[in-house]
């Protein structure tokens, strides 16, 4: 299968890697993970928009210099992650062990290109109600592993956004 990417200069890009099998590895392993973003930061210019690490998913708005830089900001950190992850799948498929991956992430991702404002704070909307979503926490504020709380120390969100009026106006998005 030939997979095309598409490169909008000047955009923005939501990304979702998800770990091997949906395995809950992010959290328990967030200082790994906070160190392998660094290490890309190392070696790519990119500025992270907006962020939110759940158990077994990431999903990330990036903002690459180069737009194109995105695939290589990706792979860094999860070369970098597997590769300091002691672990790695018990069972990996044959396609991996024949690569020589430990199955940590799996190996597709998702992404969709943000072309606008409007569709850039949806985006970010969904990446901060997610824990919701998925009934981590009942209240957006309650997760730690996101970068809801530096948009509201930025008042850009009020601590109590993600309430029943909020919903509604996410409800219809589903990026996953």
């Amino acid at each position: 299968m030939n997979y095309k990417r598409v490169f909008v200069p000047n955009s923005y890009v939501h990304l979702i890697v998800v770990a091997y099998n949906r395995k809950d590895i992010f959290v328990e392993n967030i200082e790994l993970l906070r160190a392998s973003f660094k290490n890309a930061k190392q070696f790519i210019c990119f500025d992270i928009i907006a962020i939110c690490v759940l158990p077994n998913h990431i999903h990330i708005i990036l903002n690459p210099k180069e737009i194109q830089e995105y695939p290589r900001i990706i792979t860094s950190i999860k070369y970098h992650f597997s590769k300091h992850y002691d672990v790695g799948v018990e069972t990996p498929t044959y396609g991996y062990v024949n690569k020589g991956e430990k199955g940590v992430f799996q190996r597709r991702y998702f992404e969709h290109t943000i072309c606008s404002q409007e569709e850039l704070n949806n985006h970010i909307n969904y990446i901060h109600y997610n824990p919701v979503k998925h009934r981590y926490v009942k209240n957006v504020k309650d997760w730690e592993h996101s970068s809801f709380h530096k948009f509201v120390e930025n008042n850009l969100y009020d601590e109590s956004w993600g309430s029943s009026a909020d919903i509604e106006n996410i409800k219809n998005l589903d990026f996953e």
